[in-house]
């Protein structure tokens, strides 16, 4: 029997997604899609790219009524909007949340970087699923914070040095993200004309994600080290690249640390090791590609993801998969395109 899904937030880029990866997962069905803005339309009229492919309309019902009814709910809603209607939902079914707001453990960085936690108490009853590193606390979890586009990028390219205690100097972390990472309303910032032959740096040392990154790699790193993370809006629609800098304690060599990325990655399905990480390559797929460069004490590590897949609802799609007993890749296995 499949079991039943409910995706929440159903409406924009990332709802989309996963409505795209889950109309075709043979082992769940979507019996939810809620959006505040388009009760009683029909998914495929929102979402073009679905069209004839599902009969689902949008609606808008409570987070109790729903998970009473489903085995997991994914929330699809912006930053601060989720912490209001999880309560809810809590204990009566399986939760990933897409939002930031059970991702930072310190209710007060949340605060600084968001607004006031309406709910922080159960920011404790949350897991960050991070599959790559916790796969095991994936498949016992109830609730899941399903990890931020860039940090996903980000702690792809800079863990396995975490993990071996490596990161002990500065951290430079150099993300470019698309356009649809804004979301699905349009801004100043994401309108074509604004952005189309335009790059520049925004939240320069202020952005939201930049806490969630240090969290996670102070918490695999055990020596101390300075961090900066600074985000470039890029001329594209989709994709993250990220350019992590390192600097070492002693010289290495390519062929040193790519041993040490294989060590963490060479049984993972989504990650792979490649000689030059393309955002084009990965696109619309959940995989995240990996480029390793290095020069004495210098190393250069530069990812590619998607950031409304791997850096979203992929991810999701990839916990979900371990916290209902199914196969991590299901639903998920399928290359981009070329060109």
């Amino acid at each position: 029997m499949k079991k039943k899904v409910a995706i929440i937030g159903a409406g924009g880029y990332v709802g989309s997604e996963l409505l795209r990866l889950l109309l075709f997962h043979d082992g769940v069905e979507v019996t939810k899609a809620i959006s505040l803005e388009n009760i009683g339309e029909n998914v495929a009229v929102v979402h073009k790219n679905l069209q004839n492919l599902t009969s689902l309309c949008f609606s808008n019902e409570p987070a109790d009524k729903i998970a009473k009814e489903v085995d997991l709910i994914l929330f699809a809603l912006p930053h601060c909007l989720a912490m209001n209607m999880v309560p809810k939902a809590i204990g009566k079914a399986k939760i990933i949340d897409l939002s930031a707001d059970y991702r930072i453990e310190n209710p007060k960085t949340y605060e600084q970087f968001y607004k006031k936690h309406s709910s922080p108490q159960l920011i404790k009853e949350f897991i960050y699923g991070f599959p790559e590193f916790n796969k095991e606390e994936v498949k016992k979890a109830e609730n899941i914070a399903n990890p931020g586009c860039f940090p996903t990028g980000a702690l792809l390219a800079l863990m396995p040095l975490a993990k071996e205690n490596m990161l002990t100097d500065h951290v430079i972390v150099d993300a470019k993200t698309g356009s649809s990472g804004s979301g699905v309303h349009p801004g100043l910032g994401t309108h074509h004309s604004e952005r189309a032959e335009d790059f520049k740096a925004y939240k320069v040392l202020k952005h939201q994600h930049g806490p969630e990154i240090e969290q996670e790699l102070k918490k695999a790193n055990k020596k101390e080290f300075d961090f900066t993370f600074v985000t470039h809006s890029a001329p594209m629609i989709r994709g993250i690249f990220i350019t992590a800098y390192v600097f070492l304690e002693k010289e290495t060599t390519k062929e040193e640390l790519e041993k040490i990325y294989k060590k963490y990655y060479e049984k993972e399905p989504f990650v792979r090791i490649v000689e030059q990480a393309r955002s084009t390559v990965v696109k619309g797929t959940n995989f995240c590609d990996i480029s390793i460069a290095c020069q004495g004490k210098k190393a250069v590590i530069t990812t590619a993801v998607d950031n409304l897949v791997k850096g979203a609802a992929g991810t999701a799609v990839q916990n979900m998969n371990l916290m209902l007993g199914f196969e991590e890749t299901k639903g998920l296995m399928f290359p981009g395109t070329h060109p």
